[in-house]
């Protein structure tokens, strides 16, 4: 086959497909528009099936906003048996007939070619939402009058007497008198127990260490000066300026031997007797 004809051919292929586009466009030229009987504000759906080759597809272009005509985004393209849908979401906003100028179609071709053709218009009755019964609606409001025509002043006298009440009843809680609260009862206190226990249990040292503090708590009441925060021999020097004539060197010796009793070896130490003494001296001086 020459060059020359070759051209020729591709030409004319060329020619029945652009042929067979335009009278696939022109039996599909019409738009649906779904719902039949729509009303303001309902979203309506314009389609319009256009029939091409195998493998090419379609573009459909962006519709522009009117003052009454609202587009809800962009169109969509789906495939159908005998090529594409297209199909676009408006609403209208004013009742009526209306006719909608739709943009250009693009048809692309596999091989990178494409062409183009008038979207065509699209016609649609939009009814009102107003009955035909109501020939002119007054404007409303979305609420009703806040105030009665009739005021009734039982509801505010009420609520000011209410609050009158409470606020007398919280002045009153707060100014009453304070309860008398019982004392509590007294707590039995466990029984002492005695030195015969301790020791034959083999603690002298609790023994001592007992006696040791009843007699320095008695010395505190008899001399305030000869505190429990004083070591023996601080105490015994308070009570010896304190008390002169006392029976300071018994005092002295009684103390020694307790400390030695409750801090050193206990063996051979008399731990009853001193407690004895102990409690002597602490009935001496005492006030």
């Amino acid at each position: 086959m020459t060059p020359r004809r070759t051209t020729l051919a591709a030409v004319l292929a060329i020619l029945g497909v652009v042929a067979s586009w335009h009278r696939g466009t022109a039996q599909s030229a019409s738009w649906s528009a779904t719902p039949a009987t729509p009303t303001v504000g309902d979203t309506i759906w314009l389609e319009r099936e256009i029939a091409v080759p195998a493998g090419w597809q379609v573009r459909a272009g962006k519709l522009e906003p009117r003052e009454d005509v609202e587009p809800l985004g962009d169109p969509a393209v789906l495939r159908s048996r005998a090529g594409w849908v297209v199909r676009y979401g408006v609403a209208v906003w004013t009742p009526g007939s209306h006719t909608l100028t739709l943009p250009p179609l693009w048809r692309i071709g596999p091989d990178g070619r494409s062409d183009s053709s008038a979207g065509g218009a699209a016609s649609v009755v939009v009814a009102s939402v107003i009955p035909d019964t109501v020939k002119a609606p007054d404007p409303r409001g979305p609420l009703g009058p806040l105030r009665l025509a009739r005021r009734n002043p039982g509801p505010p006298l009420a609520a000011v007497l209410g609050s009158i009440g409470l606020l007398a009843a919280g002045v009153a809680a707060r100014r009453r008198p304070p309860r008398h609260v019982p004392p509590p009862p007294p707590v039995p206190l466990e029984r002492e127990v005695p030195d015969a226990r301790w020791l034959a249990a083999g603690e002298p040292r609790a023994v001592a260490t007992r006696a040791t503090g009843r007699l320095r708590a008695a010395l505190a009441r008899g001399v305030p000066a000869a505190h429990l925060a004083l070591d023996t021999h601080e105490c015994l020097g308070v009570v010896e300026r304190a008390r002169p004539g006392a029976a300071v060197g018994e005092l002295r010796d009684v103390l020694e031997q307790l400390d030695r009793v409750a801090f050193a070896s206990p063996e051979s130490a008399d731990v009853v007797a001193l407690a004895a003494r102990a409690r002597r001296l602490a009935k001496e001086f005492a006030p």
